[in-house]
Parts: structure tokens; sequence; C-alpha cells
């Protein structure tokens, strides 16, 4: 097994409320005053208060190609990156050098060298540390990159391994893309990032809670309900009320039958980490699963607080649920997003303080 040492989220320093960002964006989406207004309807209807940006939010009218806004986001998630990242290292009393394992995820910019390689001189990680940048993985990333390093550690159980999302979601905007997608996604994602430290379980400071088990799912048919096409403007989104359904017909028997497998139940998951997609998505987590509104609130106040953040928001609420949690040792918690392809992670975690 693998312990989770640290969960360090950090976000861009400007900040404006969700009225703010739907006036500045909507004449930049539509010249047509009723469909500014539509826009406009739909992002006060998010569930949203604010959102952090990675620039300025006047910015967002110059920005030109997809190669300028590409080059922003590598600055900007180098340093939002190594913010994280410190900042976990701290808090789990390590330092860099440690690092045996860096696995890095995005899927709102790219770059080569990846951003986890720029990060090896600026903090001083060894020449030697391993690394895998993963691209593709969308909102699923921040559940599937704690899965996957715990795969690296069940292997390495005195070693110290680390996961890095950085998402810059409004670089991705799209202006004069007056659809129904492009309404969605400018009112629902912010920018952000987050770290987590984890150590195999004969580390030296194996503290933390216990990674027991994980889960992957990815369900035939859906690829066209959620996701990214690469246009010559850069990332343009697809996004469908379909991901509701998918999850509302995935997700009863797959929770069911990953906790069966460890002698648990539904009732029996003591503390949630659910990905904040969206006031429809937990909606449908809820309805599925067929708990109260009250088992996702911190999902529902992080989504409040920055925006859905792609990778980076299921880690924002579990960073949450570790300063805030006050549960039993061993306490069952069940982890989890919904990403392209449509795909699914659940990783099982147990209580430790």
């Amino acid at each position: 097994m693998s312990r989770i040492a640290a969960v360090a989220p950090v976000l861009p320093a400007y900040v404006y409320t969700q009225s703010e960002i739907s006036a500045e964006l909507a004449p930049l989406i539509t010249t047509v005053p009723a469909r500014q207004a539509v826009m406009e309807r739909m992002h006060a209807a998010s569930g949203i208060g604010t959102r952090h940006t990675a620039l300025p939010l006047e910015r967002y009218r110059s920005l030109g190609t997809f190669r300028e806004t590409n080059d922003i986001f590598i600055e900007v998630a180098t340093d939002l990156a190594e913010r994280a990242l410190r900042s976990a290292l701290d808090d789990a009393g390590l330092v860099a050098s440690d690092i045996d394992f860096v696995l890095f995820t995005s899927v709102t910019g790219i770059s080569a060298p990846s951003v986890d390689a720029l990060l090896v001189s600026r903090l001083g990680l060894r020449s030697d540390v391993k690394r895998l940048p993963s691209y593709g993985l969308g909102c699923l990333a921040g559940a599937a990159g704690i899965a996957r390093v715990h795969d690296y550690l069940e292997g390495h159980p005195a070693g110290v391994a680390v996961l890095i999302s950085v998402e810059l979601c409004s670089l991705t905007l799209q202006r004069d893309d007056a659809t129904m997608a492009n309404f969605v996604a400018t009112g629902l994602f912010g920018d952000g990032a987050a770290a987590v430290v984890m150590v195999g379980d004969e580390h030296p400071r194996a503290a933390g809670p216990r990674v027991a088990a994980t889960l992957s799912a990815i369900y035939p048919d859906t690829r066209e309900v959620i996701g990214f096409n690469v246009g010559g403007s850069g990332f343009e989104i697809v996004l469908t009320p379909g991901v509701a359904e998918v999850i509302e017909n995935n997700f009863p028997a797959d929770v069911a039958a990953f906790l069966s497998a460890h002698g648990l139940t539904v009732d029996a998951v003591v503390w949630w980490v659910a990905h904040p997609g969206g006031p429809k998505v937990l909606e449908a987590f809820e309805s599925s699963l067929e708990v109260p509104r009250s088992a996702f609130a911190r999902s529902w106040a992080c989504l409040d607080r920055v925006g859905n953040l792609s990778s980076a928001a299921v880690l924002h609420v579990l960073a949450d649920t570790l300063a805030l949690g006050s549960f039993e040792q061993g306490d069952p918690g069940l982890l989890f997003a919904l990403g392209p392809g449509v795909s699914a992670e659940f990783v099982l975690l147990e209580w430790n303080a």
C-alpha cells in the first residue's frame, strides 16, 4: 500500500466573481445581445461564486495564437507547479532530492521538455528522478494520478513519489464560438494546480491516509461525450449533457462491485472526495449512488470557490478533506473522478491521522 503524506493546492493570484467573468467574456464569444444574455444566465446558474485566472481578466481580449497562449501556459504552469510541490514537500517534511518518481498531468497545455523536467533544476530534484508526463486524461487525471503513483509505490515500498497537476483552462478560451458547449465551459472551468506527495508503506515517514485499492473504468461508445478537439485556435471543448447519463448508467454497478470486493457497501463509506465537475455532474453522482447532498459538501464548496479545475479539482477537494476531516482511524473513503473516454477512476482510501 501507499500513503498520502501531503496535498498542496495552489491558485493563480487573479480572482474574479462569476458575474465579472461573464461580463468580460460574453462580448468575446458572441456579438448578439440575446446570445450574450443566454450565456450570462447559464454562468449564473453554475453554482460558482468566484474563479481564478492565469492572467488579468482584461488580457483575454487580446490573446493571440495558440502558440502565444501555450507559451503563457508553460511559464505560468511551471511557476504554479513549483509553488505546489514546494508546499507539499514542506508539509510532508521532505525535500526535493527525496523524490524518486514524478507524475505530471495537464490537459490545457503542452510542453517539450515537459513541465516536470523544467522543475528538476528549479527545485533540485535528482538527475535520476523517474518522470512520467501525462496528457489527455482531463478531469480524470487527479484521481488516476493518485492511482498510478500508488502503483509505482507498490513496487517501491520505501520510495517517495509525487503527483503534480496544473490546469489553466482560461487559456483554452475560444473566441467567437457561440456553441452551448463553449457557453458552459466558459462559465465552469477555472485555473489552479495541486501537488500530492505519497510514500510507500516502508518509508520512515509513512503517515497519512492509506490508498487501499484502485479501479479504472472506460465506458464504450462515449467518445463524443466529453473532450477536446484540437484546431487552429487551440483546444475546442467537447461537452454534452450525456455526461450525467453515463454516470447514472455506470456508477451504481461499478462502485458497488468495487466496494464489495473489499468487504464494503456504499453505506459504509464515511468520507467522499468527489470530482466537482459541475452541478449536473455532482447531482448525478448523488442520484446514482443514492447518497445525500451533504456527502459531497466539500465538493460543492470547492466548485463555488474556484470552479471546475479539471484534473486539479478533486485534489483541492482532497486537500480540504485532509484539513477539515475529523474521522476515526481506518474509516473508509472513496475518491473518484470522470474524464474523456468516457472513463472513470476510483480510489479506496483508509483514514489515518
